[in-house]
């Protein structure tokens, strides 16, 4: 029967027509055209912004050098990054922020993917105010909601212990706040409350893009509905959750507002973030901290260019020009 679905839902699919290639590809390269010219201007502008800080650090780690000796400034080529790599806390915390990064980047998008075939199944009258409802935690400063969770967690603020009295080790005088694992609960539960709308989002883009007769062929030929999902929905909103992934795994490595509130990178909790700022803000270390700096850029552009990599989606079919 899944055999049957698939080809249903490939026959079912449009096919571009061949002998419109190289009109169609003139039209590509049209749109492509329109879309510098409409995002050019403020790409110019981010870039001229964003790129002297980067080159400014790039040229800080160079150099050993502490704010409170400036004249003391010495060239050591990669002298710092040999520091920073050969450190057994940047390769502790490189772990703490994968861990929460692929955690609660799996969590987001699967808890993402339920609110946004709710909000895509939901009836016009209810559409507006859920999708309200969804978003306020998104609309929510980190740093108020940082505070909010880490209160509300805290021994002797805090009623989650109350709540939560009746389960195995939770009592008045649990500390959240004392070992890694519990701290970093807390943490990447924040971040999924409050990015998950985020995701939810993006996913809903998706699922609109999504033809609904390929759906409704696979409904027809008697394909449950998590086969419907797995065969037909999510592989033709394979884009949306590329990008999805891509945004927020961008975003939570860089992960700094909520352990910085709630446990200052204590027993273990630290992430490459808090060691940037800590040695840059908190030990004067320029050179160190901007060395740290650029490998944090680094592991980011390579995160964005594997998850690209695996999704393997073809952003120019939807103008016509395929592989």
């Amino acid at each position: 029967m899944s055999t049957t679905v698939d080809s249903r839902a490939r026959a079912a699919a449009p096919e571009k027509p061949r002998k419109k290639k190289a009109q169609l590809s003139d039209r590509a390269r049209s749109e492509r055209k329109l879309g510098w010219l409409l995002a050019g201007p403020a790409f110019v502008i981010m870039l001229l912004v964003t790129l002297y800080p980067i080159v400014q650090a790039l040229w800080d780690s160079l150099f050993s050098f502490r704010l409170t000796a400036p004249g003391d400034k010495e060239f050591v080529f990669l002298g710092n990054y040999a520091t920073v790599l050969s450190d057994i806390v940047f390769w502790r915390d490189l772990g703490v922020t994968l861990l929460i990064t692929v955690v609660t980047v799996l969590v987001e998008l699967v808890l993402g993917l339920a609110l946004a075939l709710v909000m895509h199944s939901a009836i016009k009258a209810t559409r507006g105010l859920l999708r309200t409802a969804i978003l306020v935690p998104y609309g929510i400063i980190t740093v108020v909601s940082a505070f909010a969770w880490f209160y509300a967690f805290d021994i002797t603020t805090g009623y989650v212990n109350h709540w939560l009295s009746w389960l195995p080790m939770i009592g008045p005088d649990f500390n959240w706040f004392a070992s890694a694992g519990p701290s970093l609960f807390v943490i990447m539960a924040s971040e999924i409350w409050k990015t998950t709308p985020f995701i939810s989002l993006l996913l809903l883009s998706g699922l609109a893009q999504v033809p609904g007769e390929l759906s409704e062929a696979a409904r027809v030929d008697g394909a449950s509905s998590w086969q419907r999902l797995v065969r037909v929905i999510l592989p033709n909103m394979k884009a949306a959750i590329m990008v999805a992934v891509v945004f927020r795994a961008l975003d939570a490595f860089r992960i700094f507002d909520n352990v910085f509130i709630m446990t200052q990178g204590q027993y273990g909790t630290e992430t490459l973030s808090l060691l940037a700022y800590r040695t840059s803000i908190g030990r004067l270390e320029i050179g160190l901290g901007s060395a740290i700096s650029v490998i944090l850029f680094i592991c980011v552009m390579i995160i964005a260019l594997v998850a690209i990599k695996v999704f393997k989606v073809d952003l120019t079919g939807g103008s016509g020009e395929g592989k």
